[in-house]
């Protein structure tokens, strides 16, 4: 089978819309509604140094999304366009992108789908693989991070995709994150989920997806 293939550009804010046409959330948005104590304490330090913490976001954040996006090209096969990017991003985004490299030095990865928009239609809910595939001989769905750490937000995300792929046919044996740092200082980390993570992220992610859903109905912005 054929990789479905990404442009070679960075996408727009997907939409994901079931058979029926109705517009359901994306699994990033739905997690959005847990809290998060970690990022308040670290934006709370970063002004106790001076540092504008949204300016400081918005850097990494092209940063992290670039090294994302290079992994991406790379398991393609197609050159990326780098044309709105400064020489400084480039360089920190391919330096996140050795640590890849070294990763992917020893193992043998097939990719089958990369960067591929999928909707479930029997939860309403919607969310795009980073890349599914054959690695070292197991059905794997790979999930890339450019963070510091892996969040308990990340097991939660990853298990609501095992389901998208699931209820589209696709068969899953194993489920990594890999989180690519974007300075040397972050490193590189590899984790394989367990089926007691896996089965847990599932539980909160249907639980989120119930408190996303009722939220309007409380704040009088649904019937």
């Amino acid at each position: 089978m054929p990789v479905e293939k990404l442009g070679n550009r960075v996408k727009a804010h997907q939409r994901y819309l079931t058979a029926d046409g109705e517009q359901v959330p994306g699994v990033t948005t739905v997690l959005g509604i847990l809290a998060k104590p970690g990022l308040v304490k670290w934006a709370n330090n970063l002004g106790l140094r001076g540092i504008d913490s949204a300016k400081y976001v918005d850097e990494t954040a092209i940063i992290g999304g670039l090294a994302h996006y290079l992994v991406e090209c790379e398991l393609q096969g197609v050159e990326p366009d780098l044309s709105e990017y400064s020489k400084l991003q480039i360089d920190r985004a391919e330096n996140a992108l050795l640590s890849f490299y070294e990763w992917q030095k020893h193992h043998a990865f097939a990719a089958r789908l990369i960067e591929k928009p999928l909707v479930s239609e029997r939860h309403r809910y919607g969310g795009t693989i980073d890349a599914y595939g054959v690695l070292d001989g197991r059905y794997c769905l790979l999930d890339f991070k450019t963070s510091a750490r892996i969040y308990p937000e990340h097991r939660i995300q990853v298990s609501a995709y095992l389901r998208l792929l699931r209820e589209a046919g696709y068969p899953v044996e194993e489920v990594r994150v890999l989180r690519i740092g974007r300075t040397e200082d972050e490193g590189f980390e590899e984790h394989v989920l367990s089926e007691r993570e896996l089965r847990e992220g599932w539980r909160i992610f249907r639980a989120a997806l119930v408190i996303y859903r009722s939220l309007p109905l409380l704040e009088g912005r649904a019937s």
